[in-house]
């Protein structure tokens, strides 16, 4: 684990302990709720695919949430997370719903815990962002998932990286940061907004940016099919200006990618250019 990794851990326990958002188990989950926690865009309609009795890996993706969303929808669930404290949530939420699942602590980065060829779905919260390379986590997805498998992953839309509402101009929203691959967010203090309306100002994770060609490219160099690319739009243009609906107007906060793995389909694309 190395110096950003054991840093990102410290604040992710600290997130949890402070019961961010992201921390909190979904506990009354039903079947229709989970499918759409877990798949909004209606991807597995779409593809005919279901999830029920599916090896699921959760990446990144501690706190109680989807981890129960898939167990709800038969699939057999495994939670890999930096924080002992976000799988804390999900053994929580799979204890109350009477759920078995596998929760292994450890670096998106360096999946050896995990067999190869093991899952047919890697389901990658919002996350990649954490580190400064995509790279070796695209390599050890490959390594897990079984040809044909499914991948899904969401990060920062990298064209509005560290703009929020408060950069509000009268006119437009500021663009504060170069728009270049690995550009660490001078911004990391989280407001934590508690039920009762407290805010709570926690310092967050160190987080990086990711451009679209290197997710896109790092994708289908090793063979991913993209299946579809959303973005988060929760737009309201008569919010009012400076606010978070309507800087949410402007630009969409977060990109999602559905891809299935398909390396055959590279070899043989690779033989034909080849030949």
């Amino acid at each position: 684990m190395d110096e950003i990794a054991r840093y990102n851990k410290e604040r992710w326990e600290a997130l949890a302990n402070a019961n961010v958002q992201f921390s909190r188990p979904f506990t009354n989950l039903t079947p229709e709720e989970a499918l759409k926690t877990v798949d909004p865009m209606g991807v597995f309609a779409s593809l005919g695919w279901q999830p029920a009795c599916k090896d699921v890996l959760c990446l990144a993706s501690g706190g109680g949430q989807q981890s129960a969303a898939f167990s709800m929808l038969g699939s057999r669930v495994t939670v890999f997370d930096l924080s002992e404290a976000q799988l804390a949530r999900d053994q929580q939420a799979a204890d109350h719903y009477g759920f078995n699942i596998r929760t292994i602590q450890g670096d998106m980065r360096n999946l050896e815990a995990l067999e190869a060829s093991s899952f047919d779905l890697v389901w990658h919260a919002f996350s990649i962002n954490f580190i400064p390379d995509a790279q070796p986590v695209f390599d050890e997805v490959c390594r897990v998932l079984r040809p044909g498998g499914l991948y899904r992953i969401e990060w920062t839309n990298p064209l509005q990286f560290c703009m929020s509402e408060t950069d509000w101009t009268g006119e437009g929203y500021l663009l504060r940061l170069p728009y270049r691959q690995g550009t660490e967010s001078p911004y990391q203090v989280w407001d934590i907004e508690h039920e009762d309306g407290r805010v709570e100002k926690i310092q967050g994770p160190r987080e990086f940016n990711h451009t679209l060609s290197t997710v896109i490219n790092g994708l289908v160099k090793r063979g991913f099919v993209l299946l579809g690319l959303w973005e988060a739009l929760m737009p309201d243009e008569n919010a009012e200006p400076g606010s978070w609906d309507h800087f949410l107007s402007f630009t969409p906060p977060w990109l999602t990618i559905w891809a299935v793995w398909r390396p055959d389909f590279m070899q043989a694309l690779s033989g034909a250019v080849g030949s």
